[in-house]
């Protein structure tokens, strides 16, 4: 018997021994109350309580020796206070007619016990399976995501060092024409002059693609770098000012916690611009006792009462990140105006999430 088995045993001892003193007082206590009556009242029914007390918390055995030892006290409290019987059949035929009586409550009690008990083990079984399943579901979506993120941080690697270099070295053959072209004072040389500088735009979109698919360097504060370039690029792109906050360095060696952050803050930035028509976007960074707080704040028209079917979907989405790092996620409007997201990393919430995953 295991240590952990051994002190629930004692304990279900105890409480046996507990529930037979009860039944036992009891059958006194009554009997002593049948007794004082006298014996032109009927008590037997009362012993059914102290048989149904050791026959549902103790067992079947227990429920038969209290009810032939409330049948002995009924019978001899009746003795002791005087009562006369024609025939001494008349007492085996009354303590008989009881016993029977007993024996059925008891019978359908040990069933109902049984009854219980399976039913609390089919409860306890499918709570484990499903407690199982939700686990293995979680596992295998953190799985999928984290797949996800590698495939496409390998495709924001190919676009930028295969493809990028590609068009590259067409910008720089098509800068050589150009220069031939030019040279020989032909008119083509517009021409080769338009094509590069097509090229050229090429390779600016393939790097914010390949930005966009690797958002986040493998490095310490690769974050910080990515939510830098995040603002300026918000700026640029929807003229409007997003600014990026962070009062000290805040180094994380965990990418995916690094990379769940930034889609996180991505998310909120485009419902900012896209749903709350914000002016204005800050996205602050901390760091305090270990923990890692990200919050994204503006000045939009702020979270409508019932958010369409996108926004709520990339509610959920940021939410679910979160979740995935052991992170805790609200969302709030501001009284004045705007809308405040926070994501707040615990000191060991990568650890937490790496340990989930083995």
């Amino acid at each position: 018997m295991s240590a952990t088995q051994q002190p629930t045993r004692q304990h279900w001892d105890g409480k046996k021994l507990f529930v037979m003193a009860v039944s036992l007082a009891l059958v006194a206590g009554i009997g002593l109350v049948d007794y004082l009556t006298g014996f032109m009242i009927f008590f037997s029914a009362f012993y059914l309580l102290p048989v149904g007390l050791a026959a549902w918390h103790i067992s079947a055995t227990a429920g038969t020796a209290i009810s032939v030892l409330s049948v002995a006290v009924w019978l001899a409290g009746d003795f002791a206070a005087g009562v006369q019987y024609t025939s001494v059949l008349v007492p085996v035929w009354n303590g008989a007619i009881a016993l029977i009586v007993y024996f059925v409550v008891i019978g359908t009690l040990v069933n109902l016990r049984k009854l219980q008990k399976e039913l609390e083990e089919r409860v306890r079984q499918r709570t484990r399976a499903l407690t199982n399943e939700i686990q293995e579901r979680g596992r295998l979506e953190k799985e999928l995501v984290k797949i996800g993120e590698e495939a496409q941080r390998q495709i924001g690697h190919d676009l930028h060092d295969t493809l990028g270099q590609h068009l590259t070295a067409t910008a720089f053959a098509g800068q050589v024409l150009t220069a031939q072209l030019e040279t020989k004072s032909l008119p083509e040389a517009a021409a080769a002059r338009k094509l590069v500088k097509l090229v050229e735009d090429s390779i600016s979109l393939t790097r914010q693609f390949a930005r966009g698919l690797q958002p986040v360097e493998l490095t310490p504060d690769g974050l910080m770098d990515g939510f830098q370039e995040m603002a300026r690029n918000i700026s640029e792109r929807f003229k409007i000012s997003c600014e990026f906050e962070c009062r000290e360095s805040v180094l994380l060696h965990d990418a995916e916690s690094s990379t769940q952050l930034y889609r996180i803050a991505q998310e909120a930035v485009t419902n900012a611009v896209k749903h709350g028509h914000a002016k204005y976007i800050n996205i602050s960074l901390e760091q305090t006792g270990g923990a890692t707080t990200l919050t994204v704040t503006d000045d939009g028209v702020g979270l409508p009462e019932s958010a369409g079917e996108s926004q709520g979907m990339g509610l959920r989405i940021m939410a679910y990140r979160a979740s995935m790092l052991g992170a805790t996620f609200s969302i709030e409007r501001l009284s004045d105006a705007g809308t405040c997201v926070t994501c707040r990393l615990p000191g060991n919430g990568a650890a937490n999430a790496n340990a989930t995953e083995n």
